[in-house]
């Protein structure tokens, strides 16, 4: 993994004090617990923004959350049908 460096991180002293517990407890770097804990974030954020993008469109195309299941069904056989 190609690692970058942060020039200067200030984090709250009760914050980094529990990341250091974290690691120690886990065997584990303060950089490799920061590094998954901003994956995490990224990650959620992304499906933030998924979920967001998806409620728009059905919004836009009148469905309900009710449709969903059966379109994903239908869409499903049409693949295994191979359309």
């Amino acid at each position: 993994m190609a690692t970058g460096q942060v020039e200067n991180l200030s984090l709250p002293n009760g914050l980094q004090t529990e990341i250091e517990k974290v690691a120690r407890a886990q065997e584990r770097t303060v950089n490799e617990v920061l590094a998954e804990a901003v994956d995490c974030y990224l990650r959620e954020k992304q499906w933030q923004s998924l979920k967001a993008y998806g409620r728009r469109k059905a919004r836009e195309r009148g469905l309900k959350e009710s449709d969903v299941l059966p379109l994903i069904a239908e869409s499903r056989r049409e693949r295994a049908q191979g359309r």
